[in-house]
């Protein structure tokens, strides 16, 4: 994996380089920065730096590198927002392809969980993502700020989200054989768990699969919620089987954006090795990571998401 994440930088900044267009990449990257001085490959680089540690905190919280990265690139960087839309869904879509095998091996992630989730969310993402790019941009980001900060404070106000407290299996979760053990680093001793509330959970997972493509942030943010509070799963399962989900329901949104043109390659490419690298050290970090850190990463995250898109949204930041 290391090898081909370095082989592609390389033959990414070969190309660029020998390019007739770098001329142009040069003088509509610097024009739009504002600064006609500063060489137009600093852009590449510092998305590279700021995806990395993007991959390494998306692990942790459990969501797609693209609901960090649309707020964060979209308000720093000189890129029109409907590039950084597209990109934000091809990056999550590296990240979770980069950790998903570690997070499986890991039994942090549990495919009779994730499957059933992402064949419902994926089918929907398309839909989302056809009227993310109909609707005007501040009516999306206004209505995403709005539910991720709402999500925000249901976990602040939830307790025991850690290790929730299932009331018994549904007939559902029984058919589909949904749950399993894993090892808590952090407490020295295993774990046993299993869901309930399925239908309900994979009914919230028709409108997350919508409203994620709608916004080309990924559906980690409201994954996580759902897996967790609703459906009983613990924090860590929760934030593995999100991560490990976005691998699959981002792709069908992500080529939406690609087909309609919205995907940049000078901002892509730099951004998913980035991203790739930051989520193979943050596989690693997760295994150790005790649960209530992890609970009050995935606030923030979600705080910060939340609040950033909402006053955007209704012009007051950016």
């Amino acid at each position: 994996m290391l090898d081909l994440i370095i082989g592609g930088a390389s033959s990414f900044a070969a190309s660029v380089a020998a390019s007739p267009a770098a001329g142009n990449i040069s003088a509509s990257v610097q024009a739009a920065s504002g600064n006609p001085g500063m060489p137009w490959w600093i852009w590449p680089l510092l998305l590279f730096a700021v995806t990395f540690v993007m991959g390494i905190i998306a692990v942790l919280a459990g969501v797609g590198g693209g609901v960090l990265f649309v707020p964060i690139v979209g308000s720093f960087f000189p890129f029109h927002l409907d590039f950084v839309r597209g990109a934000g869904l091809v990056v999550a879509l590296a990240g979770a392809l980069a950790a998903g095998p570690g997070l499986l091996k890991a039994n942090l992630a549990n495919l009779r969980l994730a499957l059933p989730v992402a064949l419902i969310a994926s089918t929907f993402s398309i839909v989302g993502a056809f009227l993310g790019l109909a609707l005007p941009t501040n009516i999306t980001q206004t209505a995403l700020g709005i539910t991720i900060t709402l999500i925000a404070l249901l976990f602040i106000f939830s307790k025991n989200s850690e290790y929730p407290s299932v009331g018994g299996r549904d007939a559902l979760s029984k058919k589909l054989g949904i749950g399993g053990t894993y090892y808590e680093a952090s407490a020295g001793k295993t774990v046993d768990w299993t869901v309930w509330r399925t239908p309900q959970g994979f009914l919230m997972f028709t409108f997350i699969g919508t409203v994620a493509g709608m916004f080309g942030l990924g559906a980690g943010w409201a994954n996580v919620p759902v897996l967790n509070l609703l459906m009983g799963a613990p924090l860590k399962i929760a934030v593995g089987s999100s991560k490990f989900l976005l691998s699959i329901t981002d792709t069908s949104a992500a080529w939406i954006y690609i087909n309609q043109g919205a995907v940049m390659p000078i901002i892509a490419v730099p951004s998913v090795l980035g991203i790739m690298l930051g989520s193979l050290v943050g596989v690693r970090l997760l295994a150790g990571a005790k649960p209530k850190a992890v609970r009050y990463l995935v606030i923030i995250m979600l705080l910060f998401a939340g609040l950033r898109s909402l006053l955007k949204g209704l012009g007051i930041w950016g």
